[in-house]
């Protein structure tokens, strides 16, 4: 009876130790983003970036890691949507403003104030998406997001400070370019485009040759050019989303049109 016991013991303990897991990766998405404040406010903008990145990466493995693990719960989706909140919502906006559009303020107090205003829309914008993405039923395509998904905009505003840190990017011109930029990933985030969302690209699933070749080639494109490439990836997965739903939205008229046709005959 003592064994049996003991047993129990031992599993439940190793069932804990796989649920505290994810958490703790969970716990490094949340880390990584206080660090990104913590680094922009020391004027460090690279390594707000890359503790962006990192956030992003650990994103991408916790759900993952809890799915595999058999230790998804609702204490772990609001944990997660709440760190998300910090590292791809609050630390962007406040790396975005610290970096360029503060310095609107230098330029009159109509643009001051229109710097601190889109950094906040951004972090409003990302609360309101990841809050529509918690209640949101599971009805549509799974193939695709919809709204621009908080890490993305994440990586498409961090890896623009990024990038103008080193060019040398300064003048009104590019901090105004900075503050559309700010905006724009705030209204694709709670707009209604579809976006794809590459849920096939999975380790327990096959993929095509075409992925197998397209992974090393960026992670050797990353290595040469970081700032450029990650923002030229990022920019480019933001720009999807409207062509994306263009031609969802034209291929489902088409149909439908072709429906009405057949039932007319």
């Amino acid at each position: 009876m003592t064994k049996d016991n003991s047993n129990n013991k031992v599993r439940v303990a190793s069932h804990k130790g796989i649920f505290l897991f994810p958490n703790l990766v969970t716990t490094g998405v949340l880390f990584a983003g206080f660090y990104g404040i913590v680094a922009a406010i020391d004027g460090n903008y690279p390594r707000s970036a890359v503790a962006l990145f990192i956030a992003m990466v650990l994103d991408g493995l916790d759900g993952r890691i809890a799915r595999l693990t058999g230790t998804e719960s609702e204490f772990g989706k609001e944990f997660d949507s709440l760190s998300d909140l910090v590292a791809f919502g609050v630390a962007p906006a406040i790396i975005v403003y610290q970096w360029g559009l503060s310095r609107l303020a230098e330029y009159g107090w109509l643009w001051g104030k229109l710097g601190w205003l889109a950094a906040f829309l951004y972090a409003v914008a990302a609360a309101l998406r990841l809050a529509r993405f918690n209640v949101m039923r599971d009805t549509g395509s799974k193939a695709f997001f919809e709204g621009l998904p908080s890490p993305s905009a994440a990586a498409l505003v961090t890896f623009m400070v990024w990038l103008g840190t080193e060019l040398g990017w300064s003048g009104g011109f590019a901090l105004a370019f900075a503050a559309a930029i700010t905006s724009a990933a705030g209204a694709l985030m709670v707009s209604h485009l579809d976006f794809y969302s590459f849920k096939e690209v999975s380790p327990d699933r096959r993929i095509s040759y075409t992925y197998m070749l397209a992974i090393p080639l960026t992670l050797v494109l990353i290595f040469l050019n970081p700032p450029v490439v990650l923002f030229t990836m990022a920019a480019g997965y933001a720009i999807s989303g409207p062509i994306v739903t263009f031609f969802r939205h034209r291929r489902a008229a088409a149909g439908q049109d072709g429906e009405e046709g057949e039932s007319s005959t």
